[in-house]
C-alpha cells in the first residue's frame, strides 16, 4: 500500500540520506510525490555545499588545534567606516562540538539572519566585547582604536585563549596569533566574531537612537548618509561624532552655532 502523499512529505523532512524508502518513491508516478522528491534532491545539494563550506571554513581553528590550542578565538570588528559610534570587536571561541552551517561574514547576512546566528553563537560559544570610543577614535586614530578594540575583546572573554585568528590584523598580545585576509569569510571563528560585534554595535547604535532620534541613528548606523550629514548640519555635532573624520571635521567649520 502507498503512503499517502502527506506521510511521504513528513518523513523525507525527517531523512538526510538516500535510502531505499526514497529509492522506491522515485519511481512513484503521483506528480505531488515527484515534486517533493524533486525539492528533497535540491536540499540535499544545498546541505552538501554548506557542509563543505563549513568544513573548509574549520581549516584554520584544526590548524591551531593540532599544534596545542584548545581554545582557538575568531577576532573580527566593525564601524571603522561611521563617523559616529564606536568601532566594536567581538572575540569568540565556538566550542569544539558546535556547528551552524550557514555561517559566514555578516555582511553577507541579512539582518534577520544575523539575529538568529547571534542567538546560536551565544549558546555555543564563549564571547568578548570590546569598544574604542570615539574619542580614542580620534586620539589614536581608527586602526589603532580598532586593535584596541579587538584587544580589550580578547582580555573580556571569560575563557583565555591558546591561540587567536584575526581578520587582517596582529594584535600586541603574547598568544599566538594568525592573521588572516578576508578571514571573516575563511575561518568560522572569525565569521561569528564578525556577526556578533555587528549585533553588538547596531543594538548600541539602536539605543544612542533613542537618546538622538533626530539623527537616524537606527537607520544609518552613524555612516555618511545624506540624511546623517544634513542632521549634523541641522542640528550639531554630537560627543558620539568622529570629530576628525573630514565630513565632520569640515562640517564643524560650517555650522553656524550662534
Amino acid at each position: 500500500m502507498k503512503e499517502t502523499i502527506e506521510t511521504i512529505k513528513k518523513l523525507l523532512s525527517e531523512t538526510w540520506e538516500e535510502n531505499e524508502q526514497i529509492r522506491r518513491w522515485r519511481q512513484d508516478e503521483r506528480a505531488g510525490v515527484r515534486k517533493m522528491i524533486e525539492r528533497w534532491d535540491s536540499e540535499q545539494v544545498k546541505l552538501k555545499t554548506l557542509q563543505q563550506q563549513w568544513t573548509e571554513m574549520c581549516e584554520y581553528e584544526r590548524y591551531m588545534r593540532q599544534n596545542g590550542a584548545d581554545y582557538v578565538a575568531g577576532i573580527d570588528e566593525v564601524g571603522r567606516g561611521p563617523l559616529a559610534g564606536p568601532v566594536t570587536a567581538a572575540a569568540v571561541i565556538l566550542k569544539n562540538d558546535s556547528q551552524l552551517l550557514g555561517l559566514t561574514d555578516s555582511k553577507k547576512l541579512t539582518k534577520q539572519k544575523r539575529e538568529v546566528f547571534n542567538r546560536w553563537i551565544e549558546k555555543n560559544a564563549w564571547i568578548g566585547i570590546g569598544e574604542a570610543s570615539p574619542e580614542e577614535i580620534d586620539r589614536i586614530n581608527i586602526y589603532e582604536a580598532s586593535k584596541l578594540a579587538m584587544t580589550r575583546a580578547v582580555e573580556n572573554l571569560p575563557v583565555a585563549p591558546d591561540a587567536l585568528l584575526i581578520d587582517a590584523m596582529k594584535l600586541p598580545v603574547d598568544i599566538q596569533q594568525l592573521s588572516l585576509i578576508k578571514g571573516d569569510s575563511r575561518s568560522v571563528s572569525i565569521a561569528a566574531a564578525s556577526i556578533t560585534a555587528k549585533v553588538a554595535r547596531d543594538q548600541f547604535m539602536t539605543e544612542l537612537h533613542g537618546l538622538y532620534p533626530e539623527y537616524g541613528f537606527q537607520k544609518h548606523a552613524g555612516y555618511g548618509t545624506k540624511a546623517h550629514l544634513e542632521a549634523v548640519k541641522t542640528y550639531g555635532i554630537l560627543p558620539e561624532h568622529r570629530k576628525s573624520f573630514a565630513p565632520v571635521k569640515e562640517l564643524a567649520g560650517e555650522i553656524d552655532w550662534e
